[in-house]
């Protein structure tokens, strides 16, 4: 139990863009808690292209393997990589769903959800075919796996048949050192989504909702880059003629969303589907209101601290808005606390203790 140990982290999630949202932000988060973390053992950072600047730096014990190539990466060069040079890492663990397709030493992986399954339709043929393959085989090869939430754990087990026990929860946390509350007045009241816009976020059901509310006075800002199927989230605003209420950001910097945040009167993310949710998070640390859909493990996230809506009723919606609007210093006590809960460290050292226990006891 006191060897020290290598430990190879399959880190391409988090080095592929620095806009990072969804699965690279999980990525990158934890990848700098556990550079952090005081420990014996040393670090062996696997990268298909050399490590972006914003990236733990190298030291003692963390340092950079990166394996050029990066067509089938993770199916061949890293498995490859793994058997033939020396030394080994004593284990390999993967930041996202794809874990390498075989491997000499214990093998973990990391879940985000399964929404690529629920709605196949909002992907497209190769994302779609390319997740459900690849997270299936890597699920059932790895020695032990990371979901993101209890939702996302339940899901594994039911579609992949897998054995609770293999399955551990390593809860998102989020940056304490710029998302907290602050009065930041804004000079116009404004509800805020902020994610990537595609089909699964509901942001069209989102934007009729907005439609309904009495008060004309309140705007609703959309912040977030463009994702696959945009176009009638867009279509949408222009049909109700809600140009000049509803704001289109486009992708929003990190150091610029917490006062994004703060001065919103409502954090509102109806989603069809979610693993997690980070951005929900973040709007509880900044004391803002926030409204979800009951989809997917949004309520888990939330618990009791906001407004749970149906995310298929915008009549629902709406009036979860107006809740929320009228218990905003009630919500704003709740969601700090609930906020708290999640913590980059804690989840670190959890992924540090599955990580020894695998080496020592196997899955």
């Amino acid at each position: 139990m006191n060897k020290q140990l290598t430990i190879g982290i399959n880190a391409n999630e988090a080095n592929l863009v620095t806009n990072r949202v969804g699965s690279n932000q999980f990525a990158f988060g934890l990848l700098k808690a556990l550079a952090q973390i005081k420990t014996k053992h040393q670090f062996v950072i696997y990268l298909s292209t050399p490590p972006l600047e914003d990236l733990p730096k190298t030291s003692a014990n963390w340092t950079y393997r990166v394996i050029p190539l990066p067509k089938f990466w993770t199916q061949w060069r890293l498995p490859l990589d793994l058997y033939f040079h020396q030394p080994r890492p004593d284990l390999i663990f993967s930041l996202g769903h794809y874990g390498p397709r075989f491997s000499p030493v214990p093998s973990l992986v990391t879940i985000m959800d399964l929404g690529f399954l629920k709605f196949p339709n909002q992907f497209t043929k190769k994302d779609f075919y390319q997740l459900k393959s690849w997270t299936e085989y890597s699920v059932k090869q790895a020695t032990a796996v990371f979901a993101i939430s209890e939702t996302t754990k339940q899901d594994i087990i039911n579609t992949y048949k897998i054995r609770p026990g293999k399955i551990t929860v390593i809860y998102p946390g989020y940056d304490k050192e710029i998302f907290f509350p602050k009065q930041e007045p804004s000079a116009q009241p404004y509800l805020l989504f902020l994610g990537s816009l595609r089909p699964s976020k509901n942001l069209e059901r989102l934007i009729e909702a907005f439609n309904l509310l009495e008060d004309k006075k309140i705007q609703l800002v959309l912040a977030g880059k463009k994702g696959w199927l945009y176009e009638s989230i867009f279509q949408k605003v222009k049909e109700l003629k809600l140009e000049n209420r509803v704001t289109f950001t486009d992708f929003v910097p990190e150091k610029e969303i917490p006062t994004l945040m703060r001065q919103a009167e409502v954090f509102v993310f109806p989603s069809l589907y979610e693993g997690f949710g980070i951005p929900v998070v973040e709007a509880m640390a900044c004391g803002t209101p926030v409204l979800v859909s009951n989809a997917g493990s949004l309520p888990e996230v939330i618990g009791n601290a906001g407004v749970i809506v149906n995310p298929y009723k915008v009549e629902e919606i709406a009036k979860g808005i107006k809740l929320a609007i009228k218990n905003q210093d009630n919500l704003k006590v709740k969601g700090l606390v609930q906020a708290k809960k999640y913590d980059w460290e804690k989840s670190a050292q959890k992924v540090m203790e599955i990580l020894e226990f695998t080496h020592y006891f196997g899955g």
